[in-house]
């Protein structure tokens, strides 16, 4: 930036009318697959034992055109004990994401981080009411920090790639 006779000037500032701000906004959410399996109904629940929960994350990225992305979140969750399964839900929630003006540097951040946190309390009720729906109380999921987990990949990335000896890939 320049500064003439006390005022501020940008050298980036575009024709009057141009949007050169950066922009990220939620365009649609959507239920892209569901899957919820009861394989001991009805003897499941008549069973005693408090079932073990594994929840299981993945986040998927892909780009539809330069300024659209679509997350999937995609949560697995079981609940199994001694006597078998009590139940299974699979869900992927897909969110389209509009970008403007976001360079790449800050786009991964945001895709893999933030565009999840913002997606999980809808993914989470979906799941709630598919474990109600199956016949057992709603499972409310505990927040996930999705921006440590991030922050924790990539730095693990990144001592990978250190650890390993140059040439291989």
């Amino acid at each position: 930036m320049a500064e003439e006779e006390g005022t501020i000037v940008s050298e980036n500032i575009k024709a009057n009318g141009e949007d050169t701000a950066p922009a990220v906004g939620m365009l649609n959410q959507y239920i892209k697959d569901l899957s919820v399996e009861n394989p001991q109904a009805p003897h499941s629940f008549q069973w005693d034992a408090q079932p073990q929960i594994d929840v299981q994350v993945n986040i998927q990225v892909n780009a539809i055109n330069d300024e659209i992305h679509e997350v999937g979140l995609k949560l697995a969750v079981k609940a199994e004990s001694d006597q078998g399964v009590h139940f299974s839900v699979e869900l992927e929630y897909g969110t389209l994401f509009g970008l403007r003006n976001v360079s790449d540097e800050q786009a991964h951040p945001f895709l893999f981080g933030e565009a999840p946190r913002l997606m999980f309390p809808f993914a989470r009720r979906v799941v709630a009411d598919a474990v109600r729906d199956a016949g057992y109380p709603p499972l409310v999921l505990e927040p996930i920090d999705f921006n440590a987990l991030y922050v924790q990949q990539i730095a693990q990335a990144a001592q990978m790639a250190e650890t390993q000896p140059a040439g291989e890939a």
